[in-house]
């Protein structure tokens, strides 16, 4: 038997920034969940004993979470971002897509930004308000810190380049950002995009085999870096997606509001 999805209004749902110790236990339970049990990853950022999936940069980064109060405690987070604003970067010391991309040209923009990762939603709750809820709040944060850019890495489920040709080109051939703001991919594990010939592709196909989260970005004006990164220990072929938040809360706002209007 299939997983169920919980018929839930959204008014059930709690959406915050993570308020103390446990609600970041439980996001990185969550990120366990998916990462881990669900796509296979793997490295030195998963606690297999706890079932935890964490890094030295968690403590430092806004956890944006959709709760269901409903759950039992420890397993009440079934969505998260993770959220670095730049003006946090140099508490962090680092933004965590810089082991992957050189964003000094996305830095040399001098524009503030925000990066954003570790977006997942537990199995049970997709398909139906939590991305939607976790996008709006989102909004909400990019507005009440005045972001102009906000960036960071999607990926692909699996490593095997052949595999992921049409979509990567597309990337590379329809959304490239532009040159004095895009960031590249690290030598370490770069992986060129530019695997099919523009005239070659087949729309459809290649976005047929994009992840719905790479999709969403790119109906709202978004841009990928140069080149693909290779991340072994998560089983996963990474892209960097970039976009200027202004229009995307904007047409956010539009979206929700037409979407939830009328719901009590």
């Amino acid at each position: 038997m299939g997983r169920r999805t919980p018929v839930i209004d959204s008014a059930a749902f709690e959406i915050r920034l993570a308020r103390d110790a446990a609600d970041l236990v439980a996001s990185q339970r969550l990120r366990y969940r998916v990462f881990v049990e669900e796509l296979g990853g793997g490295g030195e950022t998963v606690d297999h004993e706890n079932r935890l999936e964490s890094d030295r940069l968690d403590p430092v980064y806004d956890h944006l979470l959709l709760v269901d109060p409903a759950r039992a405690e420890g397993e009440h987070v079934v969505g998260a971002y993770r959220l670095l604003p730049s003006d946090r970067l140099e508490r962090a010391g680092q933004f965590y897509c810089d082991s992957e991309y050189d964003l000094s040209p996305l830095i040399g923009t001098g524009r503030k930004l925000l990066e954003l990762g570790r977006s997942c939603v537990d199995p049970d709750y997709r398909g139906g308000a939590a991305m939607l809820l976790l996008w709006n709040a989102l909004a909400d944060y990019v507005l009440a810190h005045d972001i102009e850019i906000l960036f960071g890495v999607a990926s692909f489920h699996g490593t095997d380049a052949e595999m992921l040709k049409a979509p990567l080109s597309w990337l590379h051939h329809h959304h490239l950002a532009p040159e004095h703001m895009r960031p590249r991919a690290r030598p370490e594990a770069y992986q060129p995009m530019d695997l099919v010939p523009e005239e070659a592709l087949d729309r459809r196909a290649a976005l047929a085999a994009m992840p719905n989260l790479i999709k969403a970005y790119l109906r709202l004006g978004g841009f990928v870096g140069e080149g693909a990164f290779i991340d072994r220990p998560f089983n996963t072929t990474d892209v960097l997606l970039l976009m200027d938040t202004k229009a995307m809360s904007d047409k956010h706002r539009s979206f929700y509001t037409r979407r939830f209007e009328g719901r009590a």
